[in-house]
């Protein structure tokens, strides 16, 4: 006889840990990737309208880091709809 067979109660145990913390694990991860895109996104438009009230020589670079930011929190909206991670 083999020991390393889980008994019925073992493996029905095991079971409903993994399934209540992988739950939560999901959901949270989900909040998170949804408030990250809010942020960047936001943070991006933020740049673009000079909410922040930056000029001078380097002003290119809001415009720049602005526009990436809006990408990449498209990106993460398209990865986190299709849940590739």
């Amino acid at each position: 006889m083999d020991n390393n067979i889980p008994t019925p109660e073992e493996r029905r145990r095991q079971r409903m840990e993994e399934s209540g913390s992988n739950g939560a694990n999901k959901v949270m991860r989900s909040i998170f990737g949804i408030i990250m895109i809010i942020v960047y996104v936001g943070m991006g438009v933020l740049l673009l309208i000079n909410f922040f009230g930056w000029g001078g020589d380097w002003a290119w670079t809001r415009y720049v880091v602005g526009i990436v930011l809006i990408i990449y929190g498209f990106w993460r909206a398209y990865r986190q709809v299709k849940g590739i991670d």
